[in-house]
């Protein structure tokens, strides 16, 4: 959840994104879902990118704090490889 420290697992993060995107897909459509970068807004960092971003409905991160320390080019890092 944003802000506590606390990061969903691959699996529940993957969940929230696929249910996003499916309600995406049944209010505007398949193709507007498929287009719509959904960010994954929990506690990113280095140690849970990988994970995070081999996730196919998840399409990028949020970073806070993070964001400020040198692991940050490691996120980047991740998201770049799972989604090249």
């Amino acid at each position: 959840a944003i802000g506590t420290g606390v990061t969903a697992t691959p699996e529940d993060a993957q969940a929230t994104h696929a249910g996003i995107r499916k309600l995406i897909a049944e209010k505007a459509s398949p193709a507007v879902a498929e287009a719509i970068r959904i960010q994954y807004g929990g506690s990113a960092n280095a140690a849970n990118a990988p994970d995070l971003s081999k996730q196919p409905d998840v399409d990028g991160f949020l970073v806070g704090g993070a964001s400020l320390k040198p692991e940050f080019k490691d996120i980047v890092a991740a998201i770049s490889a799972a989604k090249a």
